[in-house]
């Protein structure tokens, strides 16, 4: 491409997967309106690209650019989503330009890709899932069981996926900066310390997939799916609200057991779930519940968190779902299944105290309706929600334009603007 030497240019070079693009397209507006005279070029795959296409209100300074995806003509990929992502790296590896790296997951899991081989050589010395991560600066309240499995996993079977995340040591502090998707007010200050010594900049900008304050809920009828609709029939923090999110599916048993905590509890719920799994579904769960339930295949999320009735979120833990849940000051049921998810959890229930996990980290009937009996009706649930509150508040303030989300934000533009 032919630039004009009187602007600037930005490459943003994006990880085709999960929600990374939209939380790397959500900074680059931002950016874009901050700096108008800087072009910025969105490379993707044409599959990641796709839905930006016709995405309103792009600025003319931001263009899209489809790469291959790194899958050979012809090549038939497996069933293990890892085997795309290893795909795609090799076909990336030759790049060699300045970057400034946008860490979309979870803050604190970055130090568990720092400190990769020193958890493996402490797990070669004793394998307890239960053993605390107390040798790494932050994350004492942790466990190695909460670790992702590219973190464990070695030897002969280890990805190229996990290869990459375990070399972060060594290629992250050559960065100009690392842009974080959090609020360092809500971080452990250990691991905010360490990482800090580590890194040449490390930028907190906040959630990068919502605008806080979050805007007032639409007029109900206006929602198609009627979610709002059945949601102001209901009482007040009294509906549970289920989802996993666009890429996690529990399996079958899971579900079974998911809808059979859910009739035998009482209480109203709200179910995102796919019309090709309600077969799965106990026979006629839906007609029983039908006076109490609504499920629907899908749902707006953070307008339904943001409702006055729903008392609890049954989630997979993807951050961006906490993320909504925090911002709404609703407490959460996790039941995590992959990456970062059991890390998410262990923030949910043991330092911000704001839900719980699930009893052996998988849904059983018995093990559901005593997590949603101690949030809707115990008096540790009251606190759970309190706790709740206090983190919405806390988002809320440091938001604001004298936060250092907004200051951090900040130098990130000068930092791409010199």
């Amino acid at each position: 491409m032919t630039i004009s030497s009187e602007k600037k240019h930005v490459a943003v070079y994006v990880f085709p997967f999960g929600s990374h693009p939209v939380v790397l397209l959500n900074l680059v507006l931002k950016l874009a309106h901050a700096s108008p005279d800087i072009l910025f070029s969105f490379i993707g795959t044409q599959q990641s690209n796709q839905p930006f296409f016709t995405k309103p209100n792009i600025p003319n300074s931001v263009k899209f650019y489809s790469i291959h995806d790194g899958v050979p003509e012809g090549h038939v990929l497996g069933s293990h989503p890892v085997e795309k992502v290893d795909l795609f790296l090799q076909a990336a590896q030759k790049l060699n330009v300045p970057w400034i790296p946008v860490w979309p997951p979870l803050s604190c899991s970055l130090s568990a890709h720092f400190y990769t081989h020193l958890i493996r050589r402490k797990c070669a010395e004793n394998n307890a899932k239960d053993r605390s991560l107390d040798f790494l600066p932050g994350l004492s309240k942790m466990r190695v069981g909460d670790l992702p499995d590219d973190i464990i996993n070695c030897g002969e079977d280890e990805t190229l996926f996990s290869k990459t995340l375990a070399s972060y040591g060594e290629v992250l502090p050559k960065a100009k900066a690392v842009v974080m998707n959090f609020f360092e007010e809500l971080d452990l200050p250990l691991f905010v310390e360490d990482m800090r010594s580590k890194l040449q900049n490390m930028l907190y900008v906040g959630f990068l997939t919502l605008s806080i304050p979050l805007p007032p809920l639409p007029p109900s009828e206006s929602d198609e799916t009627g979610c709002l609709s059945w949601l102001d029939k209901q009482k007040g923090e009294s509906v549970i609200y289920v989802s996993f999110g666009t890429t996690v599916t529990p399996p079958p048993h899971e579900l079974v057991a998911l809808a059979e905590a859910l009739e035998e509890s009482g209480f109203p719920f709200l179910w995102s779930l796919k019309d090709n799994l309600k077969g799965v579904l106990p026979q006629g769960f839906v007609e029983r519940t039908s006076n109490i339930g609504k499920i629907v295949p899908w749902v707006p999320q953070t307008q339904v968190l943001g409702h006055d009735s729903v008392g609890v979120f049954v989630t997979h833990s993807g951050c961006n779902s906490v993320y909504e849940s925090i911002c709404n000051g609703v407490p959460l049921i996790c039941r995590p299944f992959f990456g970062d998810h059991v890390m998410t959890a262990r923030m949910v229930e043991d330092i911000w105290e704001i839900g719980v996990k699930m009893e052996g980290g998988v849904f059983t009937k018995n093990g559901l309706l005593k997590s949603l009996n101690l949030i809707l009706v115990k008096e540790e649930g009251k606190k759970m929600r309190e706790n709740a509150q206090k983190v919405k508040k806390t988002v809320l303030d440091v938001a604001g334009p004298n936060g250092k989300a907004v200051q951090d934000f900040k130098t990130l533009v000068e930092l791409i603007c010199h």
